[in-house]
């Protein structure tokens, strides 16, 4: 693609987009290391990548995250008090009327083995790569978050722990809230892995039983539940989908149109949410309208609000949606 292709692709994404941007006077910022968001099935939270203290292990990282491997991820384990951690495998959906194999858990592909970068020490809240016992130099796609200070032990252990981000605002909580369930045996391999309305049975733990996480990148910090994030095109927002589907977190990312804002939801970002906040949004599959009360606009650190987003389906196939109304 040319340079002039994509200049072109900006200005129509931002013409799309400009009846929506009611800029607001907050100067335009970058923030020094790489975001990435997590929407959990207990709630979401952002993380700083810290890019200057541990670049190879953040690149390794966010080429899972690009490559949506990271996507409808499984908690698989959480130890009391110290770490909850994933990245091993992800869940394909209940195998129900599917076929074999496209259905339950797949194993994250795993990549290249990343250098040992310690220094950032593992107290609470920061972020840090597993690895094998007694190979300082074996992390590769699973991680672990501290939910101690875990500095004492981790530090020096097998080489030390490379921690590579932190977790921003309050979004500790969210990972507290899930060292809080219930543990179940599944395999040798996993051992504590934590689970909600679970009662062991020889199939072992479905969907509404998993605590996922989809991870994504995004220009800033944010603790709103619906964000736009103008230089991604991604949309993440909350939605009561009705009965049968429950609540959910999702994203939608804009796609291109000339002469309408229609945005298409991910379907691998969905994930079962747990919690039913206040403020979430709702689809209505009578009038097939998807309803936001409030969406925090961002522009690069500019920030607006515009209120009660109307979207209507338009293509169910690839769940498509137009921006029908808003004010």
């Amino acid at each position: 693609m040319s340079f002039r292709q994509v200049k072109i692709r900006q200005t129509r994404r931002f013409s799309a987009l400009c009846a929506l941007l009611v800029l607001g006077v907050m100067p335009c910022v970058h923030a020094a290391n790489p975001l990435v968001r997590v929407t959990s099935t207990y709630g979401d939270f952002t993380m700083e990548l810290l890019q200057d203290r541990a670049p190879d292990t953040v690149s390794n990282f966010l080429g899972y995250v690009d490559r949506s491997e990271f996507s409808q991820m499984v908690i698989h384990r959480s130890v009391t008090d110290f770490v909850i951690q994933g990245g091993q495998f992800r869940w394909l959906g209940d195998c129900v009327n599917l076929v074999a194999g496209n259905c339950g858990p797949v194993m994250v592909p795993v990549g290249p083995v990343v250098i040992n970068e310690p220094g950032v020490s593992n107290v609470r809240g920061t972020v840090a790569m597993a690895k094998l016992d007694g190979f300082p130099n074996s992390a590769t796609n699973q991680w672990f978050i501290n939910l101690a200070d875990n500095s004492t032990n981790l530090d020096a252990q097998n080489g030390g722990f490379t921690a590579f981000a932190r977790i921003l605002g309050n979004g500790i909580s969210v990972a507290d809230t899930i060292n809080d369930l219930p543990r179940t045996f599944v395999s040798d391999s996993v051992t504590d892995m934590p689970v909600r309305d679970y009662t062991a049975s020889g199939i072992g733990p479905v969907e509404k039983n998993l605590v996922m996480f989809n991870v994504y990148r995004v220009q800033r910090f944010s603790e709103s539940m619906h964000v736009f994030d103008f230089g991604t095109g991604l949309l993440n927002t909350y939605v009561n989908a009705g009965a049968t589907i429950g609540n959910v977190g999702l994203v939608m990312r804009i796609v291109e149109d000339a002469a309408q804002t229609v945005f298409q939801i991910d379907p691998r970002s969905i994930i079962p949410l747990a919690i039913s906040p206040a403020g979430m949004g709702s689809y209505t599959d009578s009038d097939q309208r998807l309803r936001i009360p409030q969406v925090e606009l961002n522009r690069n650190g500019q920030v607006s609000v515009i209120n009660n987003v109307v979207m209507r389906l338009i293509d169910p196939v690839r769940l498509r949606f137009v921006i029908e109304s808003f004010g």
